[in-house]
Protein backbone atom coordinates (compact mmCIF):
# COMPACT_ATOMS: atom_id res chain seq x y z
CA UNK A 1 0.00 0.00 0.00
CA UNK A 2 1.59 3.36 -1.26
CA UNK A 3 2.25 6.16 1.91
CA UNK A 4 -0.70 8.38 2.73
CA UNK A 5 -1.19 11.36 0.90
CA UNK A 6 -1.30 13.93 3.75
CA UNK A 7 -1.75 17.82 3.05
CA UNK A 8 1.19 20.12 4.15
CA UNK A 9 -0.45 20.87 8.05
CA UNK A 10 -0.63 17.07 8.65
CA UNK A 11 2.56 16.42 7.23
CA UNK A 12 4.31 18.75 9.32
CA UNK A 13 2.37 16.99 11.90
CA UNK A 14 4.22 13.62 11.66
CA UNK A 15 7.76 14.92 10.78
CA UNK A 16 7.43 16.84 14.46
CA UNK A 17 6.63 13.12 16.06
CA UNK A 18 9.23 11.44 13.81
CA UNK A 19 12.19 14.07 14.56
CA UNK A 20 10.98 14.20 18.09
CA UNK A 21 11.40 10.76 19.02
CA UNK A 22 14.19 9.98 17.04
CA UNK A 23 16.59 12.82 18.65
CA UNK A 24 15.85 11.35 21.90
CA UNK A 25 18.24 9.09 23.94
CA UNK A 26 16.56 8.48 26.96
CA UNK A 27 12.75 9.07 28.42
CA UNK A 28 11.55 8.40 31.69
CA UNK A 29 7.82 9.32 31.96
CA UNK A 30 4.38 8.11 34.21
CA UNK A 31 1.95 6.41 32.58
CA UNK A 32 -1.72 4.61 33.37
CA UNK A 33 -2.48 1.81 31.13
CA UNK A 34 -6.40 0.76 30.46
CA UNK A 35 -8.01 -2.00 29.25
CA UNK A 36 -11.25 -3.01 28.44
CA UNK A 37 -12.12 -6.25 26.25
CA UNK A 38 -12.66 -10.04 27.26
CA UNK A 39 -15.24 -9.37 30.44
CA UNK A 40 -12.43 -7.18 32.01
CA UNK A 41 -11.63 -3.09 32.93
CA UNK A 42 -8.49 -2.92 34.47
CA UNK A 43 -6.14 0.24 34.87
CA UNK A 44 -2.28 -0.07 36.25
CA UNK A 45 -0.05 3.07 36.90
CA UNK A 46 3.56 2.86 37.01
CA UNK A 47 6.94 4.05 35.64
CA UNK A 48 8.07 4.01 32.13
CA UNK A 49 12.13 4.20 31.21
CA UNK A 50 13.27 3.99 27.17
CA UNK A 51 16.79 3.92 26.57
CA UNK A 52 18.25 3.21 23.15
CA UNK A 53 19.06 1.01 21.24
CA UNK A 54 15.95 -0.77 21.84
CA UNK A 55 15.43 -0.79 25.63
CA UNK A 56 12.22 -0.08 27.95
CA UNK A 57 11.21 -1.04 31.35
CA UNK A 58 7.63 -0.92 32.92
CA UNK A 59 7.52 -0.67 36.89
CA UNK A 60 4.40 -0.73 37.41
CA UNK A 61 2.96 0.53 41.07
CA UNK A 62 0.03 -2.03 41.99
CA UNK A 63 0.78 -4.78 42.06
CA UNK A 64 4.27 -3.55 43.34
CA UNK A 65 7.33 -5.19 41.67
CA UNK A 66 5.14 -5.86 38.87
CA UNK A 67 7.73 -5.32 35.34
CA UNK A 68 8.14 -5.49 31.84
CA UNK A 69 11.45 -5.39 30.60
CA UNK A 70 12.86 -5.08 27.04
CA UNK A 71 16.73 -5.65 27.30
CA UNK A 72 16.84 -5.06 23.53
CA UNK A 73 17.57 -8.88 22.73
CA UNK A 74 14.78 -10.57 25.23
CA UNK A 75 11.68 -9.60 27.17
CA UNK A 76 10.81 -10.05 30.46
CA UNK A 77 7.91 -10.13 32.16
CA UNK A 78 6.77 -11.01 35.91
CA UNK A 79 4.32 -10.48 38.97
CA UNK A 80 5.06 -10.81 42.35
CA UNK A 81 4.11 -13.90 43.60
CA UNK A 82 4.09 -15.62 40.42
CA UNK A 83 6.19 -18.72 40.01
CA UNK A 84 7.67 -17.94 37.19
CA UNK A 85 8.75 -15.02 34.89
CA UNK A 86 8.02 -15.21 31.29
CA UNK A 87 10.65 -14.36 28.79
CA UNK A 88 10.69 -13.41 24.94
CA UNK A 89 12.39 -12.62 22.02
CA UNK A 90 12.15 -9.28 20.94
CA UNK A 91 11.83 -9.90 17.84
CA UNK A 92 8.30 -11.85 18.38
CA UNK A 93 7.79 -8.76 21.25
CA UNK A 94 8.33 -6.78 18.47
CA UNK A 95 5.59 -8.09 16.45
CA UNK A 96 2.99 -7.97 19.36
CA UNK A 97 4.18 -4.81 20.78
CA UNK A 98 5.42 -2.51 18.02
CA UNK A 99 3.33 0.46 18.31
CA UNK A 100 5.52 1.34 21.27
CA UNK A 101 8.75 1.07 19.33
CA UNK A 102 7.25 4.71 18.20
CA UNK A 103 8.63 5.40 22.15
CA UNK A 104 12.17 3.79 21.12
CA UNK A 105 13.06 6.82 18.26
CA UNK A 106 12.64 3.71 15.43
CA UNK A 107 9.77 6.59 14.10
CA UNK A 108 9.02 7.21 10.39
CA UNK A 109 5.08 6.97 10.59
CA UNK A 110 3.97 7.47 7.51
CA UNK A 111 6.20 3.68 6.28
CA UNK A 112 4.73 2.32 9.83
CA UNK A 113 0.93 2.81 9.27
CA UNK A 114 -1.70 2.29 6.98
CA UNK A 115 -3.92 4.47 6.27
CA UNK A 116 -2.14 7.14 7.90
CA UNK A 117 -4.61 9.93 8.82
CA UNK A 118 -4.47 13.21 11.11
CA UNK A 119 -6.36 15.67 12.72
CA UNK A 120 -6.95 18.04 15.48
CA UNK A 121 -9.25 18.99 17.95
CA UNK A 122 -8.43 21.62 20.83
CA UNK A 123 -5.06 22.39 20.17
CA UNK A 124 -4.26 18.02 20.81
CA UNK A 125 -3.36 15.92 17.29
CA UNK A 126 -4.58 12.93 16.49
CA UNK A 127 -2.55 10.82 14.43
CA UNK A 128 -4.48 7.34 13.41
CA UNK A 129 -3.53 4.71 11.12
CA UNK A 130 -3.33 0.51 11.29
CA UNK A 131 1.00 -0.80 12.48
CA UNK A 132 1.96 -2.32 9.26
CA UNK A 133 1.69 -6.16 9.18
CA UNK A 134 -0.86 -5.91 11.88
CA UNK A 135 -4.30 -5.73 10.34
CA UNK A 136 -5.51 -8.91 11.36
CA UNK A 137 -5.08 -8.41 14.86
CA UNK A 138 -5.47 -4.53 14.81
CA UNK A 139 -8.60 -2.33 14.33
CA UNK A 140 -6.96 1.34 14.54
CA UNK A 141 -3.93 3.02 16.38
CA UNK A 142 -4.48 6.39 17.62
CA UNK A 143 -1.88 8.39 18.75
CA UNK A 144 -2.48 11.68 20.46
CA UNK A 145 0.40 14.09 20.32
CA UNK A 146 1.02 17.87 21.58
CA UNK A 147 1.94 20.54 18.78
CA UNK A 148 6.23 19.93 19.71
CA UNK A 149 5.58 16.47 18.97
CA UNK A 150 5.33 14.54 22.42
CA UNK A 151 3.01 11.24 21.71
CA UNK A 152 0.72 11.96 25.60
CA UNK A 153 -2.11 9.18 24.66
CA UNK A 154 -1.76 5.87 22.58
CA UNK A 155 -5.13 3.57 22.24
CA UNK A 156 -4.86 0.57 20.62
CA UNK A 157 -7.86 -1.01 19.45
CA UNK A 158 -8.29 -4.30 18.49
CA UNK A 159 -10.39 -6.47 16.04
CA UNK A 160 -11.76 -8.17 18.59
CA UNK A 161 -13.05 -5.43 20.48
CA UNK A 162 -10.73 -5.06 23.11
CA UNK A 163 -8.73 -2.07 23.77
CA UNK A 164 -5.54 -0.87 25.64
CA UNK A 165 -5.17 2.59 25.77
CA UNK A 166 -2.07 4.48 27.50
CA UNK A 167 -1.63 7.77 28.98
CA UNK A 168 1.52 9.45 29.60
CA UNK A 169 2.79 12.28 31.99
CA UNK A 170 5.35 13.88 33.62
CA UNK A 171 7.86 13.24 30.82
CA UNK A 172 11.47 13.54 31.48
CA UNK A 173 13.65 13.48 28.12
CA UNK A 174 17.07 12.54 28.04
CA UNK A 175 17.32 12.42 31.94
CA UNK A 176 20.02 9.94 32.67
CA UNK A 177 19.26 6.17 32.75
CA UNK A 178 21.50 3.07 33.83
CA UNK A 179 22.11 0.25 31.89
CA UNK A 180 21.05 -1.99 34.87
CA UNK A 181 17.88 -0.59 35.16
CA UNK A 182 17.18 -3.38 31.76
CA UNK A 183 18.89 -6.19 33.04
CA UNK A 184 16.42 -8.39 34.46
CA UNK A 185 17.20 -11.39 38.00
CA UNK A 186 14.87 -13.35 38.80
CA UNK A 187 13.71 -13.35 43.10
CA UNK A 188 15.03 -16.67 44.50
CA UNK A 189 12.64 -19.67 43.55
CA UNK A 190 11.52 -18.32 40.56
CA UNK A 191 12.04 -20.17 37.53
CA UNK A 192 12.18 -19.09 33.67
CA UNK A 193 10.14 -20.17 30.82
CA UNK A 194 10.04 -19.05 27.10
CA UNK A 195 7.14 -17.17 26.75
CA UNK A 196 4.65 -17.28 23.56
CA UNK A 197 3.35 -13.95 22.20
CA UNK A 198 -0.77 -13.90 22.50
CA UNK A 199 -2.62 -14.88 19.47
Amino acid sequence: MPAAKLNPAAELVVKLVDDHYNSLKSLQTQYTEHYTGMGMDKTETGTLLLKKPGKMRWNYDQPAGKVFILDGKFGWFYTPGDAQAQKISAKQLDDLRSPLRLLLGHTKLKSELDGLDVSEDLGVFRITGVPKGMGQRVKLLTLDTTATGAITKMRLEEVDGSATEFTFSGMKENAPVSEGEFNFTPPAGVSIVEGQPPI
